[in-house]
């Protein structure tokens, strides 16, 4: 986050682990990351570069979850950077290494530019306001390689339940619809931006339960937004995934 956030934001983060709104220790980084493996994985394979030499910069990494995949798949690499200490010593408890508890844009600041591959945002932007949106993604897109690649992952504010994930963090600023999510990236100066759905990914009996339930029960939404706006390729998760090239 950034070293201008107001006085309750930064008791908030200082505490994400305490309060809740963070993972907690485990045993192993598998069982502390849980679930969230599987979609990881995919996130990596979909939109992350193949070589695996590739410069990555995991911004406001949390606990370390997507660099661990990251190493995992081979990456040599990556590393991140996040303002709550305690997320950062959690990291550090699961051997996560290349972590440091730090300002995005000092951080930022001191990266050289066109010097990265690919930037990782998940879960960030949302706790931004407009001036300091716009100021991390101009940094975001001096630091990336031409060619380079931004992914993020934000609330969803055309998603079923979309407001269920902006409200549930007091340090969420706001949502975004995939209009508004390809408004701000393609001002900023990237091209080919593209916003996808996260539907449950299909990895074992229970998981493809939960795909034909959704793919069933959202349906009926998607005929309903295609018969009031003449459109389609609606995108009704609860988060979405953001992908820009500069």
């Amino acid at each position: 986050m950034l070293a201008t956030r107001t006085h309750w934001k930064t008791r908030l983060y200082e505490g994400y682990v305490s309060s809740g709104q963070a993972l907690r220790p485990g045993a192993q980084p598998e069982h502390v990351f849980g679930v969230r493996g599987h979609h990881i994985r995919s996130v990596i394979t979909r939109y992350l570069p193949k070589d695996r030499s590739a410069r990555i910069v995991d911004l406001a990494c949390g606990a370390g979850a997507y660099l661990y995949y990251l190493r995992v798949a081979g990456y040599t690499n990556v590393s991140g950077v996040d303002v709550s200490p305690e997320q950062i010593d959690l990291a550090r408890s699961l051997g996560i290494s290349g972590v440091r508890c730090r300002d995005l844009l000092a951080e930022l600041g001191e990266t050289g530019s066109e010097s990265v591959d690919a930037i990782l945002m998940i879960d960030i932007l949302e706790h931004l306001e407009h001036d300091e949106l716009f100021d991390v993604l101009d940094e975001v897109s001096r630091v990336l390689k031409r060619g380079g690649r931004c992914v993020a992952h934000v609330p969803n504010a055309e998603g079923l339940y979309g407001m269920r994930v902006r409200y549930s963090d007091l340090t969420h600023e706001r949502a975004f619809a995939p209009k508004s999510a390809t408004q701000l990236f393609r001002t900023i100066g990237f091209k080919d931006v593209e916003c996808f759905e996260e539907s449950p990914l299909v990895h074992g009996l229970k998981s493809l339960v939960r795909r034909i339930l959704w793919t069933a029960g959202t349906l009926a939404p998607r005929l309903l937004l295609a018969a009031e706006t003449g459109g389609r390729g609606f995108i009704l998760s609860q988060n979405m995934i953001v992908t820009a090239l500069k």
